[in-house]
């Protein structure tokens, strides 16, 4: 029969070996086992190979035990017996003194002089644990009376504004790296080389067709000039995209088929495309664009 030291060094083990694989193992903000399926594997056979150390020391003992001589087994079992009565003694002591209850034997000394019907009534004292948390929610009153009615701290609703204003910076800070989640009024030139890689990607797929691959425009109308139809600029550009050109001769919108974080790489890319020379430029279209922020 396997000892509860045995149970316990398992547990311990695979605790240790679950915290390593959570420290070693690169997977962002979430837990290695979600981001990682294949660490659930890991742990399995560390918790195999835990079992079988295990069992190889139980058949030692076994083996051991076995060769011993009837009388130094008998020396063994009860040397054993004497362990376990000590295992955990302590704990047991210390439950004993929260409870604070007397003995079956010694109930006679506690009965009331209630009688309903044969059922007698104990008189046990409170049980220590409950009277400490009770001391603690007085103590913790009168703290809290002192702080809020006598010196006046924060109110309720000056903790819900700070709360507010605080998840508000979180959010917007949250935004600024959430690409999938921006959107015509937080959009920002993106410049990094795997964005415009990028948007060069999803132009190749869906914008030659009327822009042609240098941007020199075909259907649509050419990128690589500074006349715009309906305004420059990432924000507009992100936004005719997104919600398609003038009604009835102008680009569909995308905002259906491409994601977000695919509108604004395709308009960080074709706002590179201002200024390059393309092979057969289409005659310019709208007006000169300025950036309104540039001139501030």
């Amino acid at each position: 029969m396997r000892s509860t030291a045995s149970y316990i060094r398992i547990i311990a083990f695979l605790f240790l070996a679950y915290l390593l694989i959570e420290i070693t193992v690169e997977s962002g903000e979430q837990s290695a086992f979600i981001a990682q399926p294949l660490t659930w594997l890991v742990l399995g056979m560390v918790l195999l190979f835990i079992i079988a150390i295990e069992i190889s020391l139980e058949a030692l003992r076994s083996i051991l035990f076995h060769s011993l001589k009837p009388d130094a087994q008998e020396r063994y079992i009860l040397a054993e017996k004497a362990k376990k009565e000590k295992q955990f003694k302590w704990i047991k002591s210390i439950y004993l003194k929260l409870l604070d209850s007397k003995p079956v034997e010694s109930e006679e000394e506690i009965i009331l002089d209630h009688n309903y019907d044969g059922i007698k009534e104990l008189d046990n004292n409170l049980p220590p644990w409950w009277v400490y948390m009770f001391y603690a929610t007085i103590i913790f009153g009168i703290v809290y009376l002192v702080r809020f009615h006598v010196y006046n701290d924060y109110t309720q609703a000056e903790e819900y504004e700070t709360e507010v204003a605080e998840a508000k910076i979180a959010i917007e800070k949250y935004k600024k790296t959430a690409k999938d989640l921006v959107d015509v009024n937080t959009v920002t030139l993106l410049t990094d080389a795997s964005d415009i890689s990028a948007g060069k990607a999803v132009y190749t797929t869906n914008c030659v067709a009327c822009h042609k691959a240098d941007g020199g425009g075909g259907i649509g109308p050419n990128l690589t000039d500074e006349y715009w139809i309906l305004g420059g600029g990432i924000k507009n550009v992100f936004r005719t995209i997104s919600e398609g050109g003038r009604d009835g001769k102008g680009m569909v919108a995308w905002k259906q088929t491409l994601k977000p974080v695919e509108m604004a790489q395709v308009a960080s890319y074709i706002i590179t495309l201002e200024g390059t020379t393309p092979a057969e430029p289409k005659e310019p279209q709208g007006e000169i664009w300025t950036d309104p922020d540039a001139q501030k």
